[in-house]
């Protein structure tokens, strides 16, 4: 593997850990408690996530040859997952991570290898010309035991597989926009990461909730979402005690938009990769956060 996919690897650890670190998001892990998980911690969640440098690394070689879907990326994801639930001592973790995070660490070097400039325009484009197809008929044949499968027989709603094979549009079209945002609002990675993280919870139907609390759930946190929003967001007064209080009724709830956390990682890795931001230091991060 290139130097060049042992980068996008390590870019994409980074990316999941710092969705991991930010604090507070609804009923999701942190540093500070387990949320609505009563399987998994926050070092947990490291150790998954840093088990799947070198699986990243092995996906963005693939991605870069434009190895197709099913012959070279599933069966590298699926040997990512077998890694990932070794280390976790079978709890799932990141496997919808693997999924996601793995199909933009693959466009990525896609877009790398055609010589293209890598905007968020280009990796999506290079992700529908290249994956497209395949991803679509990948997201008709969800497996029997999905998650995904039983939201689609329970509520109607489809999951990450169909977001896929429509090339991420919470990613490009709403987390990405969401995130430059607040960076440029000047929020620093963590007030922009959970600003991003409830634009992506008020747009998108989280299989993860639809699984725990059907759509009665998966209404209640897209209004959460949308009134934490319409107060200001991370750029309203008291943002961070208001976050906090909807973390501790979520978890109330046994609530936690574990995808919309994916989907907040490709943020930050697409949107770090397309050199649209950098991570600021730990001491003008915690100038802007709040107390913890």
């Amino acid at each position: 593997m290139s130097p060049e996919d042992q980068a996008l690897a390590r870019a994409a650890v980074a990316a999941m850990r710092d969705e991991l670190r930010a604090y507070p998001k609804p009923g999701l892990v942190s540093p500070v408690d387990t949320g609505a998980h009563d399987d998994m911690d926050f070092d947990l969640m490291c150790r998954s996530a840093d088990s799947l440098l070198q699986p990243f690394a092995a996906l963005a070689a693939a991605g870069r040859a434009a190895e197709r879907f099913e012959h070279a990326l599933m069966p590298l994801g699926i040997e990512a997952e077998r890694g990932m639930l070794a280390v976790t001592g079978g709890v799932n973790t990141h496997r919808g991570a693997i999924f996601s995070v793995g199909l933009m660490v693959a466009a990525l070097a896609r877009t790398q290898a055609l010589g293209l400039e890598v905007t968020p325009i280009a990796v999506r484009e290079v992700l529908q010309d290249t994956w497209g197809a395949s991803l679509q008929a990948h997201a008709t044949r969800d497996g029997a035991t999905s998650h995904g499968a039983e939201v689609r027989r329970r509520t109607g709603r489809d999951g990450a597989r169909r977001e896929a094979a429509l090339a991420f549009p919470s990613v490009f079209e709403t987390g990405i926009p969401a995130y430059r945002a607040a960076r440029q609002a000047g929020l620093d990675d963590n007030a922009a990461s959970i600003d991003t993280l409830f634009t992506l919870m008020a747009a998108v139907d989280d299989t993860t909730v639809l699984y725990r609390g059907g759509l009665e759930a998966g209404s209640f946190v897209r209004q959460a979402a949308a009134g934490f929003l319409a107060d200001g967001g991370c750029r309203g007064n008291g943002w961070f005690e208001k976050a906090q209080a909807l973390h501790r009724n979520f978890v109330e709830r046994n609530l936690s938009a574990g995808g919309c956390a994916d989907l907040l990682a490709c943020t930050l890795l697409v949107s770090r990769s397309c050199g649209e931001s950098q991570p600021q230091p730990a001491s003008a991060r915690s100038r802007l956060s709040g107390p913890r």
